[in-house]
């Protein structure tokens, strides 16, 4: 039962064309809520594959793929949330038991599938949240990681276990982790496959904010959900500039980066979100922002 007061809107199932599925009850293993009410602007993504404990086989990555291709022209979403509908669990990586039967080449373009999909995540033009709400291994700690923020239950498991499989992370983990967390760190956590709790994740800056689990098995997704209720109000547009100076920004020297920074901010100057937040600020009224 959630425990703020919001207008829900039904899960809207998204099936890959000609693929089977194995999402509960043999419906979509990829589902989309938009909420209304206070919390419109906030749409989430629920990943309902159970019986592989959300593990990322070809029709998983498939209906990701498709349903942020439908989100991204989608101006209304303000803020996109990723939880799992499968308790005790995020994501448990990759589907090694759907790999063992596909040929080196085979494995090679899946990957490859993997990593744009972790790349289309992170490129997200509105702010992404990841709720972990139980294990998040390998390609389920990649899939976090291409998100914005990460919320977890301080008693989640999470790692980049793949070299203890024979493997090394193919989705962006060896990129990602050490702009995480830097290098040294994300080398000690990779070249030993160490597995870390909620808790201790936190304090390694890992994730934004650890919670104590409840009885629901859903504490991170109410954190993760609230932490979406404080960047709803504010201007949508700086939002999403401000992202893209930062991400852009990170990937440079500094002085190239504040002519990013400069860039965005010029774009963001012609908004009516700008009047409307001088306008606000001079009339002492909290602003209404349109995303315009």
């Amino acid at each position: 039962m959630l425990r703020v007061l919001c207008l829900l809107r039904p899960w809207r199932p998204l099936r890959a064309r000609g693929c089977a599925s194995d999402g509960a009850a043999g419906g979509s293993e990829i589902q989309v809520r938009t909420l209304a009410g206070p919390d419109q602007g906030i749409t989430e993504i629920l990943m309902n594959r159970p019986r592989a404990r959300n593990a990322l086989g070809n029709v998983f990555v498939s209906e990701l793929l498709e349903t942020l291709a439908q989100l991204r022209e989608d101006r209304q979403v303000r803020v996109l949330l990723f939880r799992s509908g499968v308790k005790g669990v995020f994501c448990a990586g990759a589907d090694l038991k759907e790999r063992e039967q596909m040929s080196e080449a085979e494995v090679g373009v899946f990957v490859q599938r993997l990593r744009g999909l972790m790349n289309d995540i992170a490129a997200f033009p509105a702010p992404t949240i990841a709720a972990m709400d139980g294990f998040a291994l390998g390609g389920g700690l990649e899939l976090a990681l291409a998100c914005d923020l990460r919320v977890a239950a301080s008693s989640a498991i999470m790692g980049l276990i793949e070299t203890t499989r024979g493997l090394l992370p193919g989705a962006g983990g060896t990129q990602r982790l050490p702009r995480c967390l830097g290098v040294a760190l994300a080398k000690e956590l990779i070249f030993t496959g160490r597995r870390l709790s909620g808790t201790e994740a936190h304090a390694l800056g890992l994730v934004n904010h650890a919670v104590a689990q409840n009885e629901e098995g859903d504490a991170a997704y109410h954190r993760a959900r609230a932490l979406a209720q404080e960047i709803l109000p504010q201007a949508p547009i700086a939002v999403r500039l401000g992202k893209v100076a930062i991400d852009r920004g990170m990937e440079v020297d500094i002085a190239s980066g504040m002519a990013i920074e400069g860039m965005c901010y010029a774009q963001n100057i012609p908004t009516r979100d700008r009047l409307e937040g001088m306008a606000a600020f001079r009339e002492k009224r909290p602003p209404t922002f349109v995303g315009e």
